[in-house]
């Protein structure tokens, strides 16, 4: 049931933000020398590392860190970068990674290969038998602004409470938070 849904409301997605996603790769070319995908290798289900793809925020000489990780992220953003942050505009293309199967709607947020205490402690959990999502339970609770710990401890609820019911609150608490760009930090 949810692989049918993750599939049903990509391609509606895709349909409703296609003229979007071609304005937004129009905007990082013009705006930024580079592609205006960028591929991030992930941590996925059962710690298998995928590409997956966002709209590249950053410039094309950026260390492959997390961002909170820079000495000073600004520095690093595209002209158009700090906006699709702040509005999630970025995250659009993983829809297409989510039709692939590497990621569900709802689901703990990929990690990047890197962030090797993030997938120790989620191992630790159990929490990496799930397909990482697009929005998550840690997502709608502080986002960015949560230290690895505690995000964890979100991903690890939404392991044991996972339902439809679940995922309809995270997602409809998701739109509300972009929106109101709740959690953003760079």
């Amino acid at each position: 049931m949810k692989r049918f849904f993750d599939i049903f409301m990509s391609l509606i997605a895709l349909v409703v933000f296609g003229i979007p996603l071609l304005v937004v790769a129009v905007f990082v070319k013009l705006t930024s020398r580079g592609p205006a995908l960028y591929w991030s290798d992930r941590i996925g289900k059962n710690n298998t590392i995928f590409k997956m793809p966002k709209f590249r925020t950053m410039r094309v000489d950026t260390p492959a860190v997390a961002t909170h990780l820079l000495d000073d992220p600004d520095r690093f953003l595209t002209p158009v970068g700090n906006f699709l942050r702040k509005s999630s505009l970025d995250e659009i293309p993983q829809l297409f990674s989510i039709l692939k199967g590497d990621m569900s709607i709802v689901g703990p947020r990929p990690a990047l290969f890197n962030q090797d205490d993030l997938v120790s402690l989620r191992t630790e959990r159990g929490v990496h038998v799930l397909t990482p999502g697009l929005t998550g339970w840690a997502q709608i609770n502080g986002r960015d602004e949560l230290p690895i710990p505690v995000k964890v401890d979100f991903d690890e609820y939404y392991l044991q409470n996972r339902s439809f019911l679940l995922d309809l609150k995270i997602i409809l608490m998701t739109v509300y938070n972009v929106v109101k760009s709740d959690g953003v930090s760079h």
